[in-house]
């Protein structure tokens, strides 16, 4: 939704130097922000169509890579959060110097599930559905 945004701002700009009225400078730049509100709610409607029609596919490799990195994001998740402390302190009880351990960079993993949940495409139903407010 933010890509919209930053191409409407330039627009509305315009719209300051070119149209002196305010109301109807208000109510262009509300008309053209409804009209992306609507053409990324398609866009997130057309891509669901097509996850839908990937995920009824016999083959493994268009309708299993999503399971795939779920299984993956999930199972980082799982071994940094659960298993890592776990198996920290179990050697640290065990009389062990704690190891120093690799950074776990939680950005590119909720990027990657972040896109993979669909989390923008949630954001974008809930302001067409007005539940959410800018």
């Amino acid at each position: 939704m933010s890509i919209f945004t930053d191409l409407i701002s330039p627009v509305t700009a315009i719209l300051d130097k070119f149209i002196p009225d305010a109301d109807t400078k208000a109510k262009l730049a509300n008309e053209i922000a409804t009209l992306a509100t609507k053409q990324a709610h398609e866009i997130a409607l057309q891509q669901i169509e097509v996850n839908k029609i990937e995920a009824q596919s016999s083959n493994l490799f268009q309708s299993g890579w999503r399971p795939f990195i779920g299984w993956t994001c999930g199972s980082a998740f799982a071994f940094h959060f659960v298993l890592e402390p776990i198996i920290l302190d179990a050697y640290v009880l065990a009389g062990n110097v704690a190891p120093a351990m690799p950074v776990f960079d939680m950005g590119s993993l909720l990027t990657v599930l972040g896109g993979l949940l669909g989390l923008g495409t949630m954001r974008t139903v809930e302001y067409v559905k007005g539940v959410m407010k800018k």
